[in-house]
């Protein structure tokens, strides 16, 4: 079979792929891109940040080193560092003064359902914007400016700074890149934040959004999209306002509405601002994955017809910070790789997951937390700055991107209702798979642990031997120790943990699955 070999790993251990009594399902490979095959971005893997606490993330005096590690480790699987866009809620209650350097923030008392709330107010200064010098060389980043606040003014302010930030000396040394301005936060939830009247509908948003983004990118210097800053458009939760409609509503002739070069919407899977019990297993659900992605297709479609990339802008699994028993365990990792994947089969270019300090649903917690993310409680001495197991979704996507920046995707055809399926192609040819087995295998979980036996079949050509790397899970609900490819990552500066181990698997035997568990092939 056509570029089918005994893949070699230095310093790694081969270990064969044990065949055991399975369920077993027939999956077909194709050995080049299906003509739906869709491009898969280098930064598929993003994040976005909220704004209140950005100095953590990045360090003020100097750069926050795990910060820097963890994202320098995701980076050195597709050779591109994951885009940065810092705003959300909090980029509504930000105003720039010319007499803070960095920032001034008021918080809410933290309390169990929240236990590191987001500021109620945020003032920053020039200096604020300059920590962008302290991500990675070559990150580019999106920079949220104030809507909510209805003063141009401010927004004017806001957008000045941010690219004034990335003239100077220390951020262009740095290699930092500002691709865009984003005008607002979730301008479709502002009727029920207080941002807004009652009756804010998409025809008032429209003609608001157009005064308050004239200011900023008069301010800015942005003459366009094709500009090397531009403007991110839309932004919305969810459906509350669409791409559709405000494409209808004449936004994109508007002067600032020239400038917009994406279009972003954010997407939730549930909430959890009052609390409530959210059972992981809904979570690690293959056909719920499907349904609440697919409601976007239609903003997608309209999106590309404009010539425009459509990303997600905003996620992750569970709204205002997550959902403890869910959002910080391991079965949520299985969730993220599924997502992201299928998204990017829809178009959708890149997801940015949602990060925070303390949140239940970050793939990095950046700084030693002296409370539990799970209820407030007191943690006496701090846990130390450390991943969360869907930093493992990122390894295992970013592998299977590659470092070409040319890879394509497919989803393949998995008769399973537990298990899902993705081939990567590039210069045409099949050079890796992955299979993700979404069935929970809770630390409840009694009798032997089920398997799926995947065969594999190749169009009629001859099969040969590939290699394969493992995300190995104990049980769903655990928040730690997970293994990729037999290493941890769960240390001190991310520094992978043990030798690197691979599996030689002979590709007409196929390969077995267990409930809770990913394989990637590489061909």
């Amino acid at each position: 079979m056509t570029g089918c070999s005994t893949l070699l790993l230095a310093s790694a251990f081969v270990l064969p792929l044990l065949i055991t009594s399975a369920a077993a399902v027939n999956v077909t490979v194709p050995l080049s891109p299906p003509s739906n095959a869709q491009k898969l971005s280098s930064t598929l893997v993003s994040f976005s940040i909220e704004q209140d606490r950005w100095p953590d993330w990045t360090g003020t005096d100097s750069r926050n080193e795990f910060t820097h590690a963890a994202l320098t480790t995701l980076a050195s699987l597709t050779g591109t560092p994951p885009k940065i866009r810092v705003g959300a809620n909090s980029e509504d209650h930000t105003t720039w003064s010319p007499t803070v350097t960095i920032e001034q923030d008021a918080f809410p008392p933290p309390n169990s359902i929240t236990p590191f709330p987001e500021a109620s107010t945020i003032t920053v200064g020039d200096a604020y914007y300059q920590l962008s010098r302290f991500l990675p060389f070559g990150t580019h980043m999106v920079w949220g400016v104030n809507f909510g606040l209805d003063n141009a003014t401010n927004a004017g302010n806001m957008a000045r700074s941010i690219v004034q930030a990335f003239k100077s000396a220390a951020v262009l040394a740095a290699g930092v890149v500002l691709d865009r301005i984003e005008i607002g936060n979730e301008a479709d939830l502002y009727s029920n934040n207080g941002l807004r009247a009652k009756n804010y509908s998409v025809n008032d948003y429209v003609p608001d959004w157009i005064n308050i983004a004239s200011a900023a990118v008069s301010a800015a210097g942005i003459s366009g999209s094709s500009g090397p800053v531009s403007v991110q458009g839309a932004a919305f939760a969810n459906q509350g306002f669409t791409p559709r409609q405000i494409f209808n509503l004449g936004i994109l002739d508007s002067a600032p509405g020239k400038a917009i070069s994406v279009i972003s919407q954010h997407h939730y899977s549930a909430a959890f601002c009052n609390g409530g019990d959210f059972p992981l297993v809904s979570f690690m659900n293959k056909a719920t994955i499907r349904s609440n992605l697919s409601i976007f297709t239609a903003d997608i479609a309209a999106t590309h017809a404009q010539g425009m990339p459509y990303i997600l802008g905003e996620t992750n699994s569970i709204a205002c910070h997550g959902a403890p028993g869910v959002s910080n365990t391991a079965g949520i990792t299985l969730w993220a790789i599924d997502y992201t994947l299928q998204a990017a089969t829809l178009g959708i270019s890149e997801a940015f997951f949602h990060e925070g300090i303390g949140y239940k649903y970050n793939w990095i917690q950046p700084i030693a937390l002296n409370r539990s993310i799970v209820d407030g409680s007191p943690i006496d001495p701090p846990t130390p700055p450390h991943v969360q197991p869907a930093f493992y979704a990122g390894l295992v996507i970013n592998t299977l991107v590659g470092t070409t920046g040319a890879a394509q995707i497919v989803e393949l055809a998995v008769g399973n209702a537990n298990v899902t399926g993705y081939a990567a192609f590039e210069a045409g040819a099949l050079r890796r798979a992955v299979f993700v087995n979404l069935g929970a295998w809770l630390g409840s979980s009694v009798g032997a642990r089920p398997s799926v036996h995947v065969d594999l079949a190749f169009g009629g050509e001859t099969a040969g031997r590939a290699s394969a790397r493992r995300l190995v899970i104990q049980h769903a609900d655990d928040t730690a120790n997970l293994t990729w490819a037999g290493q941890s990552f769960e240390t001190a500066d991310v520094t992978p943990a043990g030798e690197v181990v691979t599996e030689d698997v002979v590709l007409s035997e196929g390969l077995d699955l267990r409930s809770t568990e990913a394989v990637l092939i590489t061909f």
